[in-house]
Protein backbone atom coordinates (compact mmCIF):
# COMPACT_ATOMS: atom_id res chain seq x y z
CA UNK A 1 0.00 0.00 0.00
CA UNK A 2 1.42 3.61 -0.75
CA UNK A 3 1.91 5.80 1.49
CA UNK A 4 2.74 9.61 0.92
CA UNK A 5 5.71 11.33 2.17
CA UNK A 6 7.58 9.03 0.08
CA UNK A 7 6.98 5.55 2.24
CA UNK A 8 5.25 2.10 1.30
CA UNK A 9 3.35 -0.15 3.40
CA UNK A 10 4.83 -4.32 2.25
CA UNK A 11 3.40 -6.86 3.73
CA UNK A 12 1.60 -10.09 3.39
CA UNK A 13 2.70 -12.30 0.27
CA UNK A 14 1.09 -14.45 -2.19
CA UNK A 15 0.58 -17.91 -3.14
CA UNK A 16 -0.90 -19.74 -5.72
CA UNK A 17 -4.02 -21.67 -3.68
CA UNK A 18 -7.63 -22.34 -4.99
CA UNK A 19 -7.79 -18.42 -3.94
CA UNK A 20 -4.81 -17.19 -6.25
CA UNK A 21 -5.77 -13.40 -4.37
CA UNK A 22 -5.48 -15.27 -1.17
CA UNK A 23 -2.98 -13.52 1.54
CA UNK A 24 -1.19 -15.79 3.70
CA UNK A 25 1.00 -14.51 6.38
CA UNK A 26 4.53 -13.24 6.02
CA UNK A 27 7.30 -15.62 6.73
CA UNK A 28 8.77 -13.65 9.78
CA UNK A 29 8.35 -9.89 11.14
CA UNK A 30 11.10 -8.43 9.50
CA UNK A 31 8.55 -9.09 6.38
CA UNK A 32 5.67 -6.91 7.53
CA UNK A 33 7.85 -3.38 7.09
CA UNK A 34 7.38 -0.09 5.77
CA UNK A 35 10.36 1.34 3.35
CA UNK A 36 11.63 4.80 2.23
CA UNK A 37 10.96 5.79 -1.62
CA UNK A 38 13.43 7.56 -4.00
CA UNK A 39 11.63 10.61 -5.07
CA UNK A 40 11.47 9.11 -8.80
CA UNK A 41 9.09 6.23 -7.10
CA UNK A 42 7.17 8.26 -5.39
CA UNK A 43 6.47 9.88 -9.08
CA UNK A 44 5.84 6.77 -10.47
CA UNK A 45 3.67 5.61 -8.09
CA UNK A 46 1.81 8.97 -7.71
CA UNK A 47 0.82 8.68 -11.15
CA UNK A 48 -0.23 5.24 -11.19
CA UNK A 49 -2.75 6.08 -8.64
CA UNK A 50 -4.24 8.46 -10.35
CA UNK A 51 -4.58 5.62 -13.50
CA UNK A 52 -6.10 3.22 -11.18
CA UNK A 53 -8.20 5.60 -9.76
CA UNK A 54 -9.58 5.60 -13.26
CA UNK A 55 -9.73 2.34 -13.62
CA UNK A 56 -12.06 2.29 -10.42
CA UNK A 57 -14.12 5.20 -11.00
CA UNK A 58 -14.38 2.90 -15.02
CA UNK A 59 -15.14 -0.12 -13.05
CA UNK A 60 -17.92 1.20 -10.83
CA UNK A 61 -19.51 -1.54 -8.58
CA UNK A 62 -16.96 -4.33 -9.66
CA UNK A 63 -13.89 -2.96 -8.25
CA UNK A 64 -12.67 -4.82 -5.49
CA UNK A 65 -10.58 -2.92 -2.83
CA UNK A 66 -7.72 -5.32 -2.03
CA UNK A 67 -5.68 -2.16 -0.21
CA UNK A 68 -2.74 -3.15 -3.32
CA UNK A 69 -1.00 -0.73 -5.22
CA UNK A 70 -0.40 -2.72 -7.66
CA UNK A 71 -3.38 -4.43 -9.23
CA UNK A 72 -5.49 -5.66 -12.67
CA UNK A 73 -8.31 -3.02 -13.75
CA UNK A 74 -11.21 -4.27 -11.00
CA UNK A 75 -9.00 -3.92 -8.20
CA UNK A 76 -7.91 -7.49 -7.75
CA UNK A 77 -4.26 -8.60 -6.81
CA UNK A 78 -2.53 -9.25 -9.50
CA UNK A 79 -1.67 -12.85 -10.02
CA UNK A 80 2.36 -13.89 -9.50
CA UNK A 81 2.41 -15.79 -12.62
CA UNK A 82 1.05 -12.80 -14.60
CA UNK A 83 3.46 -10.57 -13.12
CA UNK A 84 6.39 -12.76 -13.56
CA UNK A 85 5.35 -13.02 -17.27
CA UNK A 86 5.35 -9.05 -17.44
CA UNK A 87 8.85 -9.10 -15.88
CA UNK A 88 10.62 -11.86 -18.82
CA UNK A 89 8.44 -9.56 -21.43
CA UNK A 90 9.87 -6.11 -20.25
CA UNK A 91 12.88 -8.08 -19.87
CA UNK A 92 13.26 -9.45 -23.33
CA UNK A 93 11.74 -6.20 -25.02
CA UNK A 94 14.91 -4.20 -23.15
CA UNK A 95 17.32 -6.41 -24.53
CA UNK A 96 18.09 -8.33 -20.82
CA UNK A 97 18.34 -11.71 -19.86
CA UNK A 98 15.51 -12.99 -17.98
CA UNK A 99 15.71 -12.50 -14.23
CA UNK A 100 13.54 -14.12 -11.39
CA UNK A 101 11.67 -11.64 -9.87
CA UNK A 102 13.38 -13.16 -6.65
CA UNK A 103 16.36 -12.85 -8.05
CA UNK A 104 15.87 -8.74 -7.94
CA UNK A 105 16.24 -8.94 -4.49
CA UNK A 106 19.51 -10.15 -4.86
CA UNK A 107 20.21 -7.22 -7.50
CA UNK A 108 19.07 -4.47 -5.30
CA UNK A 109 20.75 -5.77 -1.74
CA UNK A 110 23.64 -5.61 -3.82
CA UNK A 111 23.52 -2.08 -5.29
CA UNK A 112 22.25 -0.74 -2.22
CA UNK A 113 25.71 -1.93 -0.59
CA UNK A 114 27.36 -0.71 -3.45
CA UNK A 115 26.35 2.34 -3.46
CA UNK A 116 27.54 2.60 0.59
CA UNK A 117 24.47 1.92 2.15
CA UNK A 118 24.78 0.38 5.72
CA UNK A 119 24.41 -3.71 5.53
CA UNK A 120 21.53 -3.16 8.21
CA UNK A 121 19.64 -0.98 6.18
CA UNK A 122 19.39 -3.00 3.49
CA UNK A 123 18.52 -6.16 5.53
CA UNK A 124 15.15 -4.02 6.87
CA UNK A 125 14.39 -2.58 3.30
CA UNK A 126 14.42 -5.85 1.97
CA UNK A 127 12.70 -7.53 4.84
CA UNK A 128 15.18 -9.86 5.95
CA UNK A 129 15.98 -11.54 9.56
CA UNK A 130 19.64 -11.06 9.85
CA UNK A 131 22.28 -8.61 8.93
CA UNK A 132 24.56 -11.28 8.11
CA UNK A 133 22.38 -13.65 6.00
CA UNK A 134 22.08 -10.17 3.67
CA UNK A 135 25.92 -9.27 3.60
CA UNK A 136 26.65 -13.34 2.64
CA UNK A 137 23.75 -14.81 0.61
CA UNK A 138 22.33 -12.10 -1.40
CA UNK A 139 24.89 -9.86 -1.95
CA UNK A 140 27.59 -9.79 -5.04
CA UNK A 141 30.73 -7.63 -5.25
CA UNK A 142 30.85 -5.71 -8.52
CA UNK A 143 33.87 -5.25 -10.43
CA UNK A 144 33.89 -1.22 -9.83
CA UNK A 145 33.36 -1.48 -6.43
CA UNK A 146 36.00 -4.26 -5.98
CA UNK A 147 38.45 -1.44 -8.00
CA UNK A 148 37.47 0.92 -6.31
CA UNK A 149 38.01 -0.74 -2.69
CA UNK A 150 41.46 -1.66 -4.15
CA UNK A 151 42.34 2.11 -5.02
CA UNK A 152 40.96 2.90 -1.77
CA UNK A 153 43.42 0.78 0.29
CA UNK A 154 46.35 1.42 -1.63
CA UNK A 155 45.44 5.01 -1.24
CA UNK A 156 47.08 4.22 2.63
CA UNK A 157 49.73 2.50 1.90
CA UNK A 158 51.93 4.50 -0.90
CA UNK A 159 55.45 5.58 -1.76
CA UNK A 160 54.72 9.00 -2.02
CA UNK A 161 52.51 11.42 0.05
CA UNK A 162 49.20 12.44 -1.73
CA UNK A 163 47.97 16.10 -0.22
CA UNK A 164 44.66 15.20 0.67
CA UNK A 165 45.15 11.95 1.60
CA UNK A 166 45.78 10.74 5.09
CA UNK A 167 48.09 7.69 4.93
CA UNK A 168 48.57 4.88 7.11
CA UNK A 169 52.01 4.02 6.04
CA UNK A 170 54.16 5.66 4.32
CA UNK A 171 57.01 3.40 2.26
CA UNK A 172 60.70 5.17 1.90
CA UNK A 173 60.79 5.58 -1.75
CA UNK A 174 62.69 3.71 -4.06
CA UNK A 175 66.24 4.46 -4.54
Amino acid sequence: MFRERGRILCGGRKQELEDPSALLALDTEAGDRTIALDADSVTALRSHRKAQTAERLAARETWQDCGFALTDEIGRPLHPQHVSDQSYLLSYEAGLPPVRLHGLRHGAASLMLAAGVDVKIVQETLGLVSSTFTRDTLTSVYPEVARAAAESTAALISAAPDAGHTRLITLPARV
